[in-house]
């Protein structure tokens, strides 16, 4: 199966999406941006074709009538694969680890790290199914993130036990996590799917019975290759891309035709990434005709909102539910992430609530975004709204109400996976330059 591949690169995730030649969507790919792009490149792609392989299974068990509850299978099915892959990280992290300490600086402590990191990573490895059990919550589903709240937690326990210090086993990973990072998982994907496919037949009681026709239908899904038939780079880190011209398109092109393939009748794109802001105006080919962004500061953006969650010592996450719990927004003089913080801790100071400075906040951000939409054109019906902000509903809800202030009613359009849509446009300029179409990119 011929697929284009469009990669997003972002200063703080890096997005892929996988297209047909029907430009049907067959799998989508994230992973946490690094100084190494390359490396974010490759795990973003490698994860949207693990996704694609997800959709081809799909596709074959619907037309099998009936062989299993399909979405109750498939999700064990990917439980046990994230298991897999967990486990396959896990061990390149211990034997990193272990290169670590055989240097002279260890000489004297060497064995005892050595026995205290196989500890570790023993009970790493003893826990890590339930990780993976269903409901199992998780703030983070990147390795690192995982892996490093359960190695930290584990190695104060161990290294008190054995008397070294704890900062040791802490430098030790601290280096090791660098290194294994930046390498995608190595193991063969087909390999992993026979795995995790293993572990559901002898754990589901449900598909026993009927195990020799599902690994048939594996089998077979498993069988049509996902042809990376072309690629397109877009995003903060395209230039470091080793692509050639070609294959290098700009966020604003491939935020106005992502939106576009998303939702036809969309005119206007609004996109709140971790660096820039961006208001896109657009005609009915998907073609951009005007634009602005904020490429010079940071304020009003991702970044922002991740600095304000670290002076609150929050996570990220935390802020939009906070934030809707307030009837009272502050009013917030500035969003200069230089001011911001001290901003912050004299409202706090003043006994001003939490919510109600972060309603404040998130309402600042969205009246700066509109500021540089008015300066593109303004804001036409359908208005798309782009990128990580818009799974912020303090973020949407605020946009809603400035949109109806100013502009009346205006049909909103926030895609679930509107954090792709750099990506989809990418690989949508891939299927067209593969199929030699004109895309409208030489604007």
């Amino acid at each position: 199966m011929k697929t284009f591949v469009g990669i997003d690169l972002g200063s703080t995730t890096t997005k892929a999406v996988l297209l047909d030649e029907d430009r049907n969507v067959i799998g989508h790919g994230i992973t946490n941006s690094r100084s190494n792009y390359a490396t974010a490149a490759r795990v973003a792609s490698q994860e949207a074709r693990v996704d694609g392989q997800f959709t081809l299974f799909r596709r074959a068990f619907t037309s099998a009538n009936g062989l299993v509850e399909l979405d109750a299978f498939l999700a064990a099915l990917e439980r046990a694969f994230r298991l897999e892959q967990f486990l396959e990280q896990l061990d390149d992290l211990e034997q990193t680890c272990i290169g670590q300490i055989q240097g002279e600086r260890f000489a004297k402590v060497g064995s005892g790290v050595k026995s205290s990191l196989g500890e570790v990573f023993r009970r790493l490895r003893e826990e890590a199914p339930e990780l993976y059990a269903p409901g199992a919550k998780r703030k983070s589903d990147f390795f690192r993130d995982i892996a490093g709240s359960r190695y930290h937690n584990h190695a104060e326990e161990v290294a008190r036990d054995a008397g070294l210090p704890y900062d040791l086993l802490l430098n030790v990973y601290d280096k090791s996590i660098i290194e294994v990072e930046n390498r995608p998982p190595a193991g063969e994907l087909s390999e992993k799917f026979r795995r995790a496919l293993g572990r559901v037949l002898a754990s589901e009681p449900s598909v026993k019975s009927a195990a020799s026709d599902i690994q048939a239908m594996i089998e077979k899904a498993l069988a049509v290759e996902l042809e990376e038939t072309y690629l397109v780079g877009t995003g903060y880190g395209r230039v470091t891309l080793p692509f050639s011209k070609e294959h290098i398109r700009s966020e604003i092109l491939c935020h106005g035709l992502g939106a576009h393939l998303m939702y036809p009748q969309t005119r206007t794109v609004l996109d709140i990434g971790g660096q820039d802001t961006k208001g896109i105006q657009i005609d009915p080919n998907g073609i951009v005709e005007n634009f602005q962004m904020n490429d010079r500061c940071a304020a009003g953006c991702g970044r922002y909102l991740g600095y304000i969650a670290d002076e609150m010592n929050m996570g990220l996450h935390e802020l939009g539910p906070l934030a809707m719990q307030s009837d009272r927004p502050a009013r917030i003089n500035s969003t200069c992430t230089v001011f911001a913080g001290a901003e912050l801790r004299d409202r706090l100071s003043l006994g001003e609530k939490r919510e109600d400075i972060l309603a404040g906040l998130h309402r600042a951000i969205i009246l700066r975004a509109i500021s540089i939409i008015s300066r593109s054109g303004g804001i036409t019906n359908e208005f798309t709204f782009t990128g990580g902000v818009a799974k912020n509903e303090a973020a949407v809800r605020e946009l809603r109400k400035v949109i109806q202030e100013n502009y009346g009613d205006v049909v909103i359009n926030i895609n679930p996976d509107s954090i792709y849509t750099g990506a989809l446009g990418a690989a949508e300029f891939a299927r067209r330059a593969h199929f030699g179409q004109v895309d409208g990119s030489e604007q």
